[in-house]
């Protein structure tokens, strides 16, 4: 009877032990598969800029500086590797990306331009849903690290090599709303 009682007390842990092991594998996929969203996004956005910067570089000839900076931001935020050095790289992106659109009120042949007009919901569209896709990014990181760190789950998590996941964060320097002079002095 003791043994059956002992082999039954085994059986459940194991059970257990399976059945953490495999939530944290399932956690850890879907945190990978949330990168994966938000980096198919940011190829869309960085397909679209060079499309935007060449619609509106003939109006805009002497805001090149302007045009250089989204050029620049892009392409650091292309070579960017991981969350934390991607985020550091969109934010600066999203300040050019501003700064440009508010720019081009400015000019009245750019807002009338069916084509710039189109290439800039395009990229509004893109900005909305990389905004969705790192909002569901660090819910399921979060997710992920909370299963790691709480109890027996952590005992487990560590021993197996389970390493918590980085959040998507903006630089506290990036969060503020660039200022754009549109005076022509």
């Amino acid at each position: 009877m003791v043994f059956y009682l002992t082999l039954g007390i085994v059986v459940l842990i194991l059970v257990w032990l399976v059945v953490m092991y495999n939530g944290l594998i399932s956690l850890k996929n879907q945190v990978q598969n949330a990168w994966q969203q938000i980096d198919v996004q940011l190829k869309r956005r960085h397909d679209l800029i060079p499309n935007l910067v060449n619609a509106v570089k003939g109006a805009m000839q002497f805001e090149r500086d302007t045009l250089e900076r989204v050029i620049g931001a892009r392409n650091r935020a292309v070579s960017a590797k991981g969350a934390q050095e991607a985020a550091a790289a969109e934010g600066q992106l999203g300040q050019a990306l501003s700064r440009l659109f508010a720019l081009m009120e400015n000019y009245p042949d750019l807002k009338s331009s069916h084509n710039v007009l189109q290439l800039q919901e395009e990229l509004t569209s893109t900005e909305n849903r990389i905004g969705f896709a790192r909002q569901l990014y660090n819910d399921l990181v979060a997710r992920y690290n909370i299963k790691q760190q709480v109890f027996p789950t952590n005992l487990m998590a560590a021993g197996m090599g389970f390493a918590l996941a980085d959040y998507f964060r903006i630089e506290e320097a990036e969060k503020a709303s660039p200022r754009v002079d549109l005076s022509l002095n």
